[in-house]
């Protein structure tokens, strides 16, 4: 038989064994109900954020992050390419622009219109090549080239084409075909004339900042402040309180860039901001106009966000012009 001091030793091993279980299973509970909590809370702010995201895009009619994560990813090779090696730029450029003339005369023939693809997009990078290889006189050639060379086989593919016509709208097919070649193909290749200037990589980045800056201002204050529509028959989103934000950001950017990168005075950057201001929002609200006219919202839906790639170039396209100009003007105002 067991001497009665021999069970002693069992039970304070089970009652510490018990003392751990109970303490192992406390410790459980705890974690169990921490990450719990955690996962609710995770839960409450993707709510939060997908609530807060919804009334964003319901006000501003698309996706803010990806759009946000888009113009990242765009503004890192647009950058580093103005930086580092400004021919490469134009190797980012070109098709650029080619895809904003085929979203162009894509959108042009649901509409109804005659426009022909390949012929506008090979005279488009003619135009855009010679902007950047050949000088001003020699691209002024291939521009008009172009832009004869789209109506004629406009007119021959019509001669050809067992379907009638009227006579207004092949003169519209006509106008319209010459047109795409000025307003993409052409606008883009003054910018690459700007880019082969010495130190004109830094005039087209700057530029493209002060639009940047300006479109990013009109949205933020617009969102925040707008009540008083711009132009309600063109663009019913645009507000002058919007304009305004533009216009700070815009004038901001363009001190700063004149001060710190082009070695001008700081006021002449009060010039340039304010003067791209104006052919940006000409040609945002030029752009809405040709949208309202084809009866669409956006240009494509290649870019998530932001629409088509014209849809991001309607205020760069028109500010080239401004841009040469200004370069031209105020480069006797740099400083040594």
């Amino acid at each position: 038989m067991s001497a009665p001091g021999d069970d002693a030793p069992s039970r304070s091993e089970r009652e510490r064994s018990r003392s751990r279980e109970h303490g192992d299973s406390t410790f459980q509970n705890q974690v169990r109900a921490a990450r719990t909590e955690f996962e609710h809370q995770i839960g409450k702010a993707r709510a939060d954020f997908e609530q807060a995201n919804e009334r964003i895009n319901a006000r501003t009619g698309r996706n803010l992050f990806v759009a946000i994560l888009i113009g990242i990813a765009i503004g890192v090779v647009v950058i580093g390419s103005l930086i580092f090696v400004k021919w490469v730029f134009v190797l980012f450029a070109i098709p650029v622009a080619l895809l904003g003339v085929f979203e162009l005369v894509r959108a042009l023939q649901a509409a109804g219109r005659r426009v022909d693809v390949v012929p506008q997009l090979v005279a488009g990078a003619a135009v855009l090549a010679a902007g950047f290889l050949l000088d001003a006189g020699t691209h002024w050639v291939v521009v008009f080239a172009a832009v004869v060379s789209v109506i004629v086989w406009r007119l021959m593919a019509q001669m050809v084409s067992v379907e009638s016509r009227r006579y207004g709208q092949v003169l519209s097919d006509v106008l319209i075909s010459g047109f795409v070649q000025l307003y993409v193909p052409f606008l883009g290749s003054l910018l690459l004339i700007l880019l082969r200037e010495d130190g004109g990589e830094f005039w087209v980045l700057a530029m493209i900042a002060v639009v940047v800056g300006a479109d990013t201002g009109a949205y933020a204050a617009g969102l925040a402040f707008g009540k008083h529509p711009m132009a309600p028959r063109i663009s019913p989103k645009k507000t002058w309180e919007g304009f305004a934000g533009a216009g700070v950001v815009a004038v901001l950017v363009a001190v700063g860039f004149a001060w710190l990168l082009l070695g001008l005075p700081a006021w002449t950057g009060v010039i340039i901001g304010l003067v791209i201001l104006g052919s940006a929002t000409v040609g945002d609200l030029a752009e809405s106009m040709i949208k309202r006219d084809l009866g669409i919202k956006d240009m494509s839906s290649w870019l998530p966000g932001h629409g088509g790639v014209l849809d991001r170039l309607d205020s760069i396209l028109p500010s080239t012009v401004v841009a040469l100009v200004l370069f031209h003007a105020l480069s006797p105002l740099v400083m040594s």
